[in-house]
């Protein structure tokens, strides 16, 4: 069974054939400011395996590294680096259509860690936007 996912406005597109290599939830300074979140999820599969329907807009982070994005809506993507990462492509795995599906197996990159991070499950949850009817 494929795995697909895509962007929020729905112009790019991947589907996925194969397993994952790894999931994880890294906690560096570039990915946090890249997806505009606390951490960001990213699974890895190999680039064979792969097929994007739509053209991502390409931005070159770091030396050797590329992320990939749609310039329609602006949702990060992809992340692709040969020197750490060669013949993979990482995913943010928030953009799959079923991230509940696979479960992350590690934090990366902990010693950037945002200190407050560590605490999240103290605080309190809602269902909804709070004040909202449920």
């Amino acid at each position: 069974m494929a795995i697909t996912g895509g962007c929020h406005c729905g112009a790019i597109r991947y589907s996925v054939q194969g397993a994952a290599e790894h999931h994880a939830l890294c906690h560096c300074t570039d990915c946090r400011r890249w997806s505009g979140a606390p951490l960001a999820g990213w699974i890895a599969f190999r680039e064979a395996d792969v097929t994007i329907a739509g053209q991502p807009a390409v931005y070159a982070s770091s030396p050797g590294a590329t992320r990939h994005f749609c310039a329609a809506c602006g949702t990060g993507l992809f992340y692709r680096n040969e020197q750490v990462l060669p013949g993979l492509v990482d995913i943010q795995s928030g953009t799959l259509d079923r991230p509940e599906d696979h479960v992350p197996g590690a934090h990366i990159m902990a010693k950037e860690r945002l200190p407050w991070m560590r605490d999240l499950a103290t605080l309190p949850e809602f269902a909804t936007y709070p004040g909202m009817d449920a």
